[in-house]
């Protein structure tokens, strides 16, 4: 009986290792609180509501940063100053909902989000156009002097 029991304990051990590790790598893959990311590579936002099994539904974006806003919203109106957020200096406590409904909340963490999503989508779009050389003239530039076939 006691090797059993032995047995079992060993056998646990590794377990315990792959599910620490499986833990560092999901802590890799999702890196701000409240949000996962689809199989296809949107992020997701959802929150529980307090005392209760449903959940608010924030919203899909393509950046992780986005759906961290948004789950920053829903949770500050949800449980106030003393929340644990992603990105504690960018709440600011005047902004305050007066319908603490799930749909007000959800509305609101909604408009937040999709307006961080289309900043953070720009940048991206930006910084790899800067960096980017077209191999396609551009047809409606006039060709500089320098550059003119007339030569």
């Amino acid at each position: 009986m006691e090797g059993e029991v032995c047995s079992s304990v060993n056998s646990s051990s590794p377990k315990r290792k792959q599910r620490h590790d499986d833990q560092n790598h999901l802590q890799q893959e999702k890196p701000y609180r409240g949000i996962r990311m689809r199989k296809w590579g949107k992020w997701v936002a959802e929150i529980r509501e307090p005392n209760k099994r449903s959940r608010i539904w924030l919203g899909s974006y393509t950046t992780p940063v986005a759906a961290a806003r948004a789950y920053d919203t829903a949770v500050f109106y949800l449980r106030g100053p003393t929340a644990r957020l992603n990105f504690p200096d960018l709440m600011f406590e005047t902004d305050q909902l007066h319908d603490m409904s799930a749909a007000s909340i959800r509305k609101r963490a909604t408009e937040v989000g999709a307006r961080v999503d289309a900043i953070q989508t720009s940048l991206h779009a930006s910084n790899s156009a800067g960096t980017q050389v077209s191999d396609k003239p551009d047809l409606n530039e006039y060709p500089n002097p320098e550059t003119s076939d007339d030569d």
